[in-house]
């Protein structure tokens, strides 16, 4: 035998073997793509059902932050007896931050728009209770701030709260 018969059959050898690799591959193909398919969907399934609790929590926490924020709410709760305005601009301001720090991680959870329109809200609720405070005389009290806020929101004409609300119940719908 000489070299170059040897190099044919090296070269004969090769081309069946792949091409008996490329006809195995051809008739499990289907079957290859089809279990890593279904392997994806599994961890998918599994992701989702640990994840849909903590999206359900997070969309919870923040109507729960929406209606603490919400200027009725806030008034009640922190409005005492001869309170001065500065006394209680502060501890609505101070709450409404803490509020917000408590809920900042549920982002995570919650579609991009929802989120921007609690942070947009947040941030209107404060600068509501600034622009509220700036309206009154130096020598106003709690009371007075309180009456100025909620007439403030009882000439909007839909509450920023309630609308907010109903956004995260449309996004909690999604999930479904």
């Amino acid at each position: 035998m000489n070299v170059q018969q040897i190099v044919i059959d090296i070269a004969v050898l090769f081309l069946g073997v792949f091409l008996a690799l490329f006809a195995i591959y051809y008739l499990l193909k289907n079957d290859i793509h089809r279990f890593f398919n279904l392997k994806t969907i599994e961890l998918n399934k599994e992701s989702r059902a640990h994840l849909l609790p903590l999206r359900l929590q997070a969309h919870e926490r923040l109507i729960i932050f929406t209606d603490r924020i919400n200027p009725a709410n806030l008034l009640v709760r922190l409005h005492q007896q001869g309170i001065g305005i500065s006394t209680l601009q502060a501890g609505i301001l101070n709450e409404v931050r803490s509020e917000y720090q408590h809920n900042i991680t549920q982002q995570l959870y919650v579609d991009s728009v929802t989120w921007s329109v609690v942070r947009k809200l947040k941030d209107d609720t404060i600068a509501m209770i600034n622009n509220a405070v700036k309206g009154l005389p130096a020598d106003a009290n709690g009371i007075e701030l309180s009456k100025a806020i909620l007439q403030h929101m009882a000439s909007i004409d839909e509450n920023p709260y309630d609308l907010t609300i109903e956004l995260v119940k449309k996004d909690i719908q999604k999930l479904f």
